[in-house]
C-alpha cells in the first residue's frame, strides 16, 4: 500500500475524499468536480497585440442540494499540507458563489467552516455531513437564524431553465437571480441589481422572471425599457424560451383588443407615458395587473424624481419593482438606491475583467495643435462670411459651439490609419457631439476609406435616432455573422443597452463629464468572443475623456508612471456661457475651412490600464503599431 504521503491531490481525492463524502449518502449526481467547476475563465492580459490568459479558477468538489442550490464547497490538499490549508482557497470560492459551507481536506480529515454561523471545526473523515444534515443547518440558521420560509422554500427548489440554447449560469448570474428570488419570497418589494455591461442582466432577468413564474409567486410581469431594440433583443434572444408567454405592448392594438392572457409583456418607457404625459397605462392595465415591474437600464430616468417615467412605476406601486443597470446613478437630482435601496448584488467591470469574462482594454490618447486652445485671427469669418466670436477655443467646443473641418479630417484619419494598420474589418464606433457631428465624421471617413467603400457602399454607416437608413442597418452592425457596416458614427444611439458582440475599436470624439456615461460606452467594448477572434478593444481617445480613468468613481486613483504626466490628468472645465456682443455671434455654428485652421496630431501614446483604472505601463505609438502588424 502506498504512503499517503507519497500521493498526489488527485489520488488523495479518489482514494480517500470522494469514498467519504460518498459514504454519507451524497450521490454522484449532487457532485460536480474540478473538470466542471469552472468559476472564472482567467483574466486575459495584454502585451502590444499579443494576449494570453492567466489560470481560470476551478472548485475540487461543490455539493449540490439540488441543480439550483450548490450548498457545499470542498477544496483537496495533499496529505503533505494541513487538513485546514485549503480552507481559505475554499471560503474565497464559496463567497463568490454565495455558498453557506466551505471545506478543506488532506485525506486525514476535514476542516469545516459554517458561513451561517462563523463557526469553524474539524471533523474526522468518517464524520461529514450528510446532505440532510447540511441542508437541514442552511434552511434553520439562515436568516440570522429565523430560517427557511415557504416562499423561499419553493424558490430553491425551482431549477434553472436549461435546453440546448440555454448556457448555464455563471457564478456571479447565479448570485444575482438567487438573491432577487429569494428577497421576493421574502416579501421585499424595491430590489437593485448593479451588473456591469457584458455580463448578462438580461439573462439573468429571464432567470428570475423564469423561476418566478414557475413557483407561481408572480403570474404577470412588465418588462420595461426605452428603445425598440432593447425590447427586441431581449424578446429574440434571452427570453426566447418564454415567447408562447410574451406580448409586446403595442398602444393603438391593444387599446382595441386588451391582452390580459400573457405572463411577460415588454413595453418602452415612451408608449405607456403617451404622447404630452396622456397616461397611456391608464387605459391598457389596471394598477394592480402586474405582480412585477423589471426596469431595464435604470440609470437612465426611472430613478428620478421629476422624471414621467416614475408616473409608471408609482401607477404599478403595488407590484414588485426590480432595477437593472451597470451605472448606478447617485447625484444631486438622482438616485437609484434612494428609490430602489441598496443593491442585492453588485457585478463590477473590473470583476468581470478580473474574471476573464470581460474583455481588457487599452486607451491611445491623441493630442492635436489645437486640442487646449485655438484662437481665430482678428476679424476672421468663417466659410458662411460670419464673423467668429473672438475668444480661446478648445475640446470643449469643437463641433458643438464650432466646426473645424481639418480637426474632423484628422480624427477620421487617424481612425482609419489604426485600422488600416492593424485590422481595416475591425467593428468601430466612433462616438460624435451630435447628429449632424456624425455625418460630417462619416463623410470624412468615407473619403478616407475609399477603397474600402468602393467595394461595400456599407463600410462606414451613420446610425443615429433620426437617420432611418443607419437603424436598418444596427443589426447588420452588431451581428457576429455580418462583415458589415464596419465603422458607426453615432452620437447617443449607441452608447448604452446595445449588444455590439465584435466591437474591436472605440473612437471617442464626445464631450463626456459623467462617469455613468463614461462606463456604458467603454461597456460597448466589453464583450469577448474568443472563437472569433475578439479577445480585447481599444479606445481611442481625441478628448481626453479617458482621464475619468483617474476618477475614485472609477476603481480608484490612477497611479501614473513616474516622469510621465500626459495631458488626460487636466480636470475637465464647462465652456462658459457666450456673452452677446450686439451681433458678432451666431446661432449657427461658426464652421471654418482648413484654410481657417489647419490641425495637425502631436502627440500619441498608447497606455494599457489594469481593472482598477490603474496606469500599468505605455507604449508608444509606432512600436505598438509594429507589434499589431507583427501579430497579425
Amino acid at each position: 500500500m502506498d504512503d499517503i504521503h507519497s500521493l498526489s491531490e488527485e489520488d488523495i481525492k479518489l482514494r480517500y475524499i470522494t469514498p467519504a463524502i460518498l459514504a454519507k449518502g451524497w450521490s454522484v449526481q449532487d457532485i460536480t468536480m474540478e473538470t466542471k467547476v469552472k468559476l472564472t475563465d482567467g483574466k486575459i492580459n495584454l502585451r502590444g497585440n499579443l494576449v494570453a490568459r492567466n489560470k481560470a479558477k476551478f472548485a475540487d468538489y461543490m455539493l449540490y442540494y439540488n441543480r439550483a442550490t450548490p450548498i457545499a464547497i470542498v477544496e483537496a490538499k495533499d496529505a503533505n499540507h494541513s487538513v485546514s490549508f485549503g480552507m481559505q482557497q475554499a471560503k474565497e470560492y464559496a463567497v463568490m458563489m454565495d455558498i453557506p459551507f466551505a471545506f478543506s481536506s488532506n485525506g486525514f480529515g476535514f476542516q469545516e467552516y459554517d458561513f451561517l454561523t462563523g463557526k469553524e471545526r474539524s471533523i474526522p473523515m468518517d464524520a461529514f455531513p450528510t446532505k440532510e444534515e447540511l441542508y437541514d443547518r442552511f434552511l434553520h440558521e439562515s436568516n440570522g437564524g429565523e430560517g427557511i420560509t415557504d416562499n423561499e422554500l419553493k424558490v430553491i427548489n425551482q431549477p434553472y431553465c436549461t435546453g440546448q440554447d440555454i448556457f448555464p449560469p455563471r457564478y456571479y448570474q447565479r448570485n444575482a437571480v438567487n438573491r432577487t428570488v429569494n428577497a421576493v419570497a421574502r416579501g421585499d418589494k424595491r430590489m437593485l441589481l448593479v451588473m456591469a455591461t457584458g455580463t448578462g442582466k438580461t439573462y439573468t432577468a429571464f432567470q428570475i422572471v423564469y423561476r418566478l413564474l414557475k413557483t407561481e409567486l408572480v403570474k404577470k410581469v412588465l418588462y420595461l425599457a426605452d428603445r425598440n431594440i432593447l425590447v427586441d433583443q431581449s424578446i429574440e434572444q434571452d427570453f426566447k424560451p418564454l415567447t408562447n408567454t410574451i406580448h409586446k405592448v403595442n398602444y393603438q392594438q391593444d387599446k382595441e383588443h386588451p391582452d390580459t392572457a400573457h405572463e411577460v409583456y415588454f413595453a418602452l418607457y415612451q408608449q405607456l407615458i403617451g404622447k404630452e404625459g396622456a397616461k397611456n397605462y391608464e387605459e391598457l392595465f389596471k394598477p394592480e395587473f402586474f405582480d412585477m415591474v423589471i426596469v431595464d437600464e435604470c440609470h437612465r430616468g426611472s430613478a428620478k424624481d421629476d422624471s414621467n417615467w416614475r408616473e409608471i412605476l408609482e401607477y404599478f406601486e403595488g407590484a414588485i419593482q426590480l432595477g437593472m443597470t451597470a451605472t448606478p446613478k447617485e447625484t444631486r437630482y438622482q438616485s437609484n438606491i434612494s428609490y430602489f435601496g441598496e443593491p442585492l448584488y453588485t457585478y463590477s467591470l473590473k470583476e468581470g475583467i478580473d474574471d476573464g469574462f470581460l474583455a481588457p482594454f487599452k486607451v491611445i490618447n491623441i493630442t492635436t495643435n489645437i486640442g487646449d486652445e485655438w484662437r481665430p485671427t482678428k476679424g476672421q469669418r468663417d466659410i458662411n462670411g460670419n464673423v467668429i466670436e473672438d475668444r480661446i477655443y478648445n475640446n470643449t467646443d469643437y463641433d458643438y459651439n464650432i466646426i473645424i473641418e481639418d480637426r474632423i479630417r484628422e480624427v477620421a484619419h487617424e481612425v482609419s490609419s489604426y485600422l488600416k494598420s492593424t485590422d481595416p474589418m475591425a467593428k468601430t464606433i466612433v462616438f460624435c457631439a451630435d447628429e449632424d457631428h456624425a455625418e460630417r465624421m462619416r463623410v470624412a471617413l468615407v473619403n478616407e476609406n475609399a477603397e474600402m467603400c468602393k467595394k461595400n457602399p456599407d463600410y462606414v454607416v451613420r446610425i443615429t435616432g433620426s437617420d432611418p437608413y443607419g437603424q436598418s442597418k444596427l443589426d447588420y452592425f452588431i451581428s457576429v455573422a455580418s462583415k458589415t457596416p464596419v465603422i458607426a458614427t453615432t452620437s447617443k444611439l449607441l452608447s448604452t443597452g446595445v449588444d455590439c458582440k465584435m466591437v474591436k475599436l472605440i473612437a471617442l470624439d464626445q464631450r463626456i463629464n459623467s462617469m455613468t456615461e463614461f462606463k456604458q460606452i467603454v461597456g460597448r467594448g466589453t464583450r469577448i468572443r474568443e472563437k472569433e477572434g475578439k479577445t480585447h478593444f481599444t479606445i481611442m481617445d481625441f478628448r481626453n475623456i479617458t482621464r475619468l480613468f483617474a476618477d475614485p468613481d472609477w476603481d480608484g486613483p490612477l497611479e501614473v508612471d513616474k516622469g510621465y504626466m500626459p495631458d488626460r490628468a487636466k480636470p475637465y472645465t464647462p465652456p462658459k456661457d457666450k456673452p452677446d456682443d450686439g451681433g458678432g455671434v451666431h446661432d449657427v455654428k461658426p464652421i471654418v475651412n482648413r484654410d481657417g485652421c489647419e490641425v495637425k496630431i502631436i502627440n500619441k501614446v498608447v497606455s494599457v490600464y489594469d481593472s482598477n483604472g490603474k496606469l500599468l505601463r505605455t507604449e508608444s505609438i509606432t512600436d505598438y503599431t509594429k507589434k499589431n502588424i507583427n501579430d497579425t
